[in-house]
């Protein structure tokens, strides 16, 4: 494994690209940052609000929503700054929601007085398919995430509300296929999130078409019709300052109700707890998780040293929080062994050794030389 000059972040990751000096492209997005012009860009972007923005009361905008820190920023700029009147959509997961992750998404609507509608997935549909996409992709979550692309799309269709806000742009912010600097999210799909499978294998595996109809991705005539911008275009992107935004308007995080292990902060991803399984996951597949995309987080933003990040990575990367596991077992139905029958199926051979039944990293950055 080759780890970035300036951050913690691997060449395992997907999509990730370094230079000649072996500096990773979101380490250079975020230099290239810094010589923005925001003000002609916030220009730019009261101009798409006064496009859209109506006179007659309705829903100038959806802003896409979990409830989360992100999210109580994105609303704070379309409805404080920008003054437009947005419509809230939030895809709900079927895992166990925590207490702040219940707060949060009420108090997201009552801190800014906006509608919200939440669409609750089949649960029965949602275990057959989380089930599916662990066993035979190890990505337990790609129904649930591609609902999150697509419902707020189709919805805003059908309720004619062109304008769609989303957060960051992930494969430009923090690197992956098809990193483009656009304001235009009408790309979104293809940010390697949610790999494409083709949904005859799901009905060959006995998920019914009625099932899983308004998850299916909408058709480009539809996307064309709409709007859907990443505010990260207009605005820097930056977690730790919208947690801080986001904790004037009555965001709570996890303090005091859940100490998640493999994490190094604990206010981004705590809406519910089975959840985050997924991005765990990463670690045996590319050799790297939460701990490594925070800490590259923080390095960009000034925030703490490379050799700070390297001592979060190894104190904190390989850890599963047993509480999430605890609930994505008792969702799922899987025994703990086998739950790790599965993932064993996952780990990267090229990038672990097993000894003794237990997984090693072969190459960690902390082991590396400067």
């Amino acid at each position: 494994m080759k780890y970035c000059e300036r951050c913690v972040m691997p060449d395992t990751r997907p999509g990730i690209k370094f230079d000649k000096d072996g500096v990773c492209y979101p380490c250079l997005v975020a230099e290239k940052r810094k010589k923005t012009d925001w003000k002609t860009r916030q220009k730019e972007l009261m101009k798409l609000c006064d496009k859209y923005r109506r006179k007659d009361g309705y829903y100038d905008c959806v802003v896409t929503v979990s409830g989360g820190k992100d999210s109580h920023y994105q609303v704070h700029i379309m409805k404080d700054i920008y003054k437009m009147n947005p419509l809230l959509i939030c895809v709900s997961d079927s895992f166990t929601h925590t207490k702040a992750g219940a707060h949060n998404l009420r108090n997201i609507s009552e801190a800014f007085g906006c509608d919200i509608i939440v669409y609750n997935l089949n649960h029965a549909t949602m275990r057959k398919m989380v089930r599916l996409a662990f066993e035979n992709y190890g990505s337990p979550t790609w129904p649930i995430d591609i609902a999150i692309y697509s419902v707020p799309l189709k919805l805003a269709a059908m309720m004619d509300i062109p304008l769609i806000v989303y957060g960051e742009n992930i494969a430009y912010e923090y690197g992956g296929p098809g990193a483009e600097e656009t304001y235009s999210a009408k790309g979104q799909i293809k940010n390697d999130v949610v790999k494409p499978i083709d949904w005859e294998w799901w009905y060959k595996h006995g998920i019914k078409p009625q099932e899983v109809e308004f998850l299916k991705y909408p058709d480009q005539k539809i996307v064309d019709r709409l709007e859907p911008i990443y505010l990260s275009y207009f605005y820097p992107w930056d977690g730790m300052r919208n947690y801080r935004v986001a904790k004037r308007y009555g965001f709570r995080d996890a303090n005091g109700e859940w100490n998640r292990e493999g994490f190094i902060e604990n206010y981004d991803q705590i809406d519910s707890l089975g959840y985050i399984v997924h991005p765990w996951l990463k670690y045996p597949k590319f050799g790297h998780a939460r701990a490594t995309d925070v800490s590259c987080n923080w390095i960009r933003n000034g925030y703490i040293t490379r050799e700070q990040g390297i001592q979060y990575v190894k104190e904190h990367d390989r850890k599963i929080d047993p509480k999430a596991l605890d609930d994505f077992l008792q969702f799922t139905g899987y025994s703990n062994r086998e739950f790790w029958d599965i993932v064993d199926k996952f780990y990267n051979r090229a990038l672990f050794d097993n000894v003794d039944g237990e997984w090693r990293l072969k190459d960690p950055i902390w082991k590396k030389k400067k």
